[in-house]
């Protein structure tokens, strides 16, 4: 019998610490235990080397987001090697396979209808001259008023639309943004109605909490999310 168990990728913008570690073990005590049954294992991980938190330390350094992550990558396989981590294969989202299959199964995506394009309006800096990541808008929180980022307040917790900022700047200039159109893709949640609701009356093993989360989702509209 095969097993395949994927462990979750890092984040190659920062040192690993002992939570990246106890969230990570468990899948190599699963793969240990497979093998000594006597399974076919294959368990594999690596390091994400995109995304808006390596660019943002990428920008705090003054280098590029591939050295901010190459950086990173190499670290994380050191310190996963010497801790004795059991991987199969730990490889990076940058790698030219997985880059390459990436592509073929979002045009795959793409073409079925499963994936769709919409414009959304999205901050802009006309000073950097780019659209910018949640993170790289700043401003004051409506909740509390304190410094906060595009995303959430650090401060109060609170959950955050750029939009909803006070004050909103550019996070790299201090400029302030404006509103233009932006192409994106999203997920045609609603064609994956039926099979996502079978999915989840048939869950198995699943805390209530998580259960509750997702049946709750299903009462709304999956195109909205209202």
């Amino acid at each position: 019998m095969k097993v395949f168990i994927g462990g979750a990728w890092p984040y190659a913008n920062g040192s690993l610490h002992i939570g990246h570690i106890a969230a990570l073990l468990p899948g190599d005590v699963l793969a240990r235990y497979f093998r000594l049954k006597g399974f076919d294992v294959c368990y594999v991980s690596g390091s994400d080397c995109h995304g808006t938190t390596i660019r943002v330390r990428a920008y705090k350094e003054g280098i590029t987001p591939q050295e901010i992550s190459e950086r990173y990558h190499n670290e994380f396989k050191d310190c996963f090697e010497k801790l004795g981590f059991s991987y199969d294969l730990y490889n990076k989202t940058s790698d030219p396979y997985h880059v390459d299959f990436v592509q073929k199964f979002f045009l795959k995506l793409l073409d079925s209808g499963y994936i769709y394009k919409k414009a959304v309006e999205q901050l802009f800096c006309e000073r950097c001259n780019q659209f910018l990541p949640d993170r790289f808008i700043v401003g004051k929180c409506p909740a509390c008023g304190s410094d906060a980022k595009g995303d959430q307040c650090d401060s109060c917790g609170t959950l955050l639309e750029p939009a909803a900022l006070l004050d909103k700047r550019c996070g790299i200039c201090g400029a302030t943004p404006v509103f233009k159109p932006s192409e994106h893709f999203f997920l045609a949640l609603s064609k994956m109605e039926e099979f996502i609701r079978e999915y989840v009356h048939n869950s198995r093993g699943w805390r209530p909490n998580a259960i509750g989360m997702s049946q709750n989702i299903l009462t709304k509209d999956l195109r909205t999310g209202r």
